[in-house]
C-alpha cells in the first residue's frame, strides 16, 4: 500500500490523488482489522485465541497458588484460569479440587504450622511453674520465714537492752511490714485477674510506706534523745512520746492509703491481653489505669525513703548507744539504688519481665533493710550475749568519753 502510494506522487502533480491513496490505506486496515476480529483458533497447548477491535489478542492468566509445606519449601500449582472472551467479557474458571479457601484466624488464634486449621495461640505470662517464677516466689517464702524467726527471736528476748532500744513496739511494726512487703510480691505471679491486679500496686505502697515510715520515725527519736541528753535539750522529747510516734506512722500510711483509694477509683489497673510483642502469643499484663497515679505511689515512697537516709546521715556520728542511726543510713542506701535501677529497668522490660524487675527490686530492698536494721541486733542477741546488757552498752559510751 505504501508502495502504491509512492508510485502515484511521483507519476501525478495532483494533491487529491494523494488524498485518494491514504484514504484506501484507511479502507483496507478497517477491512482488515473487521476479518482479524472473527479470527477464533485453537493453540496446540488448549488456549483459545482471538482478537479485539483494536487488533490485539485477548489476555489469559492462569490462576497460580503458592503453597507453604511443612519442611520449608514452596510449591506452584495452576489452580485456575482468567480470560478474556469478545461476547461475555472476562470469565474465572477454578478447579474446585486444587484450590484452598483461606480464613483469618480469631484473636486468640494463630494459624497451625501446616496452614491448614487454626490453633489457640500461646499465653506468657510470669507464672509460677517458670524458673523465674519458681525462683521469685522462693525468695519470698525465703523472706517471709526469715521475717518470722527475727520477730519470734525479737519476742523472745524482747526485755533486752538491744531489744526494747529506741522504741521496741517500732522495731515491731517495721517485721510486720517487711513481712507483708515479702509477700505482696506473690501478687504479680501468677495470671493477672481484677483483684490482683488492682491489688498489687496497693499492698506494695502501703506495705513499703509502713516500713520506711517506722525508720523515719525511728531516725527522728534518735535525733530527739541525743539532743534531750544536752543540757536544755529535754523539752525535745514531749514531741517524740510514743503516741506521737505511733500517731506520725499512721499519718504517712494513711496518706499512702489515700493516693491508692484514689488511683483505683479514676484509673483501676485491670488486666490486659497484649498481642503486639508476638503475633503467636499472648502477653497477659496489668496496665496500671494511670501512669500518675503509679508515679505518685513510688514518689512518696521515695520521699519517706530521702528524708530518713539524709537524717540518718546527719545522725551517724552519734554516740554507740544510738549507733542504729548508722544502720538506717545503710539500710535507706540499699533501698534508694535498688529503687532508683528499678525505673529504668521496668520501662525497658515487656510482658513478663516488668512483673519481674518489680518483684525483684521488692524482694532486694526488703532484704536489704531487714539484713542491714536486724542483722546486726540478731548477731548480739544470739552469738554474743554478753553484750546484750545495759553496763556493754553504757560502757562503750563511758570509755568513749
Amino acid at each position: 500500500m505504501a508502495f502504491a502510494i509512492d508510485k502515484i506522487n511521483r507519476n501525478s502533480n495532483l494533491l487529491p490523488n494523494v488524498t485518494l491513496g491514504y484514504s484506501l490505506y484507511d479502507n483496507c486496515a478497517t477491512l482488515f482489522l473487521y476479518y482479524l476480529e472473527k479470527v477464533n483458533f485453537t493453540t496446540p497447548f488448549g488456549d483459545q485465541v482471538s482478537f479485539d477491535e483494536n487488533g490485539d489478542a485477548l489476555p489469559i492468566y492462569d490462576v497460580m497458588n503458592w503453597q507453604w509445606l511443612p519442611d520449608g519449601r514452596t510449591k506452584v500449582q495452576n489452580v485456575g484460569v482468567v480470560k478474556k472472551t469478545t461476547f461475555a467479557g472476562e470469565e474465572l474458571t477454578l478447579d474446585e479440587g486444587k484450590s484452598m479457601e483461606c480464613i483469618s484466624c480469631p484473636e486468640d488464634f494463630w494459624s497451625s504450622p501446616q496452614r491448614d486449621h487454626c490453633v489457640p495461640k500461646k499465653t506468657e505470662f510470669l507464672s509460677y511453674h517458670d524458673p523465674l517464677g519458681i525462683c521469685l516466689t522462693s525468695a519470698s517464702l525465703l523472706g517471709t520465714f526469715i521475717c518470722a524467726v527475727v520477730l519470734g527471736v525479737f519476742s523472745y528476748y524482747r526485755s533486752t537492752p538491744v531489744v526494747r532500744a529506741n522504741n521496741s513496739e517500732l522495731s515491731f511494726l517495721i517485721l510486720v511490714s517487711l513481712k507483708l512487703c515479702f509477700l505482696c510480691s506473690l501478687l504479680f505471679i501468677g495470671r493477672p485477674r481484677v483483684w490482683t491486679c488492682q491489688l498489687r500496686h496497693a499492698a506494695f505502697g502501703i506495705s513499703f510506706v509502713l516500713c520506711v515510715s517506722c525508720i523515719l520515725v525511728k531516725t527522728m527519736v534518735v535525733l530527739a534523745v541525743f539532743k534531750a541528753s544536752k543540757p536544755g535539750g529535754e523539752a525535745s522529747l514531749k514531741w517524740f512520746g510514743a503516741v506521737q510516734q505511733r500517731g506520725t506512722v499512721l499519718v504517712l500510711t494513711c496518706i499512702q492509703a489515700a493516693i491508692c483509694v484514689v488511683w483505683i477509683v479514676s484509673a483501676s489497673p485491670l488486666p490486659h491481653k497484649n498481642t503486639q510483642y508476638h503475633n503467636d502469643k499472648i502477653v497477659y499484663e496489668c496496665v496500671v489505669g494511670s501512669t500518675v497515679g503509679f508515679a505518685v505511689l513510688l514518689g512518696y515512697i521515695g520521699f519517706l525513703a530521702i528524708l530518713s537516709f539524709l537524717l540518718a546521715f546527719l545522725a551517724r556520728n552519734l554516740p554507740d548507744n544510738f549507733n542504729e542511726a548508722k544502720l538506717i543510713t545503710f539500710s535507706m542506701l540499699i533501698f534508694c539504688a535498688v529503687w532508683v535501677a528499678f525505673v529504668p529497668a521496668y520501662v525497658n522490660s515487656p510482658g513478663k519481665y516488668a512483673d519481674a524487675v518489680e518483684v525483684f527490686a521488692i524482694l532486694a530492698s526488703s532484704f536489704g533493710l531487714l539484713v542491714a536494721l536486724f542483722g546486726p541486733k540478731c548477731y548480739i542477741i544470739l552469738l554474743r550475749p554478753e553484750r546484750n546488757t545495759k553496763k556493754a552498752i553504757m560502757g562503750r559510751v563511758t570509755s568513749q568519753s
